[in-house]
């Protein structure tokens, strides 16, 4: 079963009916007993990265995801839910991660062109810069994906696995071990997106 982590923040239904479109079972899931009885986990998000943070934490559900992750199980990271994979995030001041990969989370301003638009809103392009990936088992490098953000994930060499460009390069996924993210949206990126959803219900457990 795919956890679909339920503290306040993110498009659940739009998940849900993503992950049935593959042939998964995907629960969502508010308490600890439901994060401990799924096989692998999805942390969703959208909005400003402290108000999620602390949505999370007052749950208690980010001790859960610490201690299920690692034991070893599969945890997703959807558009805010990657960037809170981090170590911290610099959105309007400086506000601790889960801290699962090194890096930060900092303004795409910093990277683009003054006249690109902010939030970065569309379909771009993948490139794959760990194409083993296995959340990549079933995309190619090309592939479009849906964005909508304002920040990036930065200083993350370590755990990098896709970029895309938007005036400059940004980081579009990360993967290491069993920690996985993607800053673009699976769920709304057509086939491609769903091919990720249902690659990630492969990976091993």
């Amino acid at each position: 079963m795919i956890g679909l982590i339920d503290y306040g923040v993110g498009n659940l239904f739009s998940l849900a009916s993503s992950f049935a479109a593959v042939g998964a079972d995907a629960e969502i899931v508010s308490d600890a007993d439901g994060l401990r009885r799924a096989d692998r986990l999805i942390l969703p998000g959208v909005g400003a990265f402290r108000d999620a943070a602390d949505k999370l934490r007052a749950t208690g559900l980010d001790r859960i995801v610490l201690e299920q992750t690692a034991a070893g199980k599969p945890l997703l990271g959807i558009c805010l839910g990657m960037q809170m994979l981090f170590e911290k995030s610099y959105e309007d001041g400086e506000h601790e991660g889960l801290g699962l990969l090194k890096g930060s989370v900092r303004p795409i301003r910093d990277v683009i062109p003054t006249d690109y638009k902010i939030p970065h809103i569309g379909w771009n392009a993948l490139r794959l810069t760990q194409p083993d990936c296995p959340i990549f088992r079933n995309i190619r490098d090309g592939d479009h994906m849906y964005f909508v953000h304002s920040y990036h994930a930065a200083d993350c060499a370590d755990s990098l696995a896709a970029v895309t460009e938007y005036g400059g390069e940004l980081t579009a996924a990360v993967w290491k071990d069993n920690v996985f993210g993607c800053q673009f949206h699976p769920e709304k990126s057509g086939a491609a997106g769903l091919s990720i959803l249902r690659a990630f219900c492969e990976v091993a457990v």
